[in-house]
């Protein structure tokens, strides 16, 4: 747990690490996803309705993206 909670401060990505920082980025973009739809289209198709369709559609592009960032951060920390 140590060796976690060390790898996690200062950001040495490890395979746990970098999928704890994806589903903390998940979550994230989920929430700001409900939030954005109940914004753009509540009033329109209800509040409740367009904050699940936000949330539905938000990780589809936050997780490639962070993917991605894990990738580059890889590639890049070799240099």
């Amino acid at each position: 747990m140590d060796e976690f909670l060390n790898n996690m401060v200062f950001g040495d990505i490890t395979l746990v690490t970098g999928l704890l920082w994806l589903l903390i980025a998940t979550v994230i973009s989920m929430v700001g996803g409900a939030i954005g739809g109940m914004i753009l289209a509540g009033k329109d198709i209800g509040y409740s309705f367009s904050a699940m369709l936000g949330a539905l559609f938000a990780p589809a592009g936050t997780i490639p993206a962070l993917i991605l960032g894990f990738f580059a951060l890889n590639f890049l920390s070799s240099f």
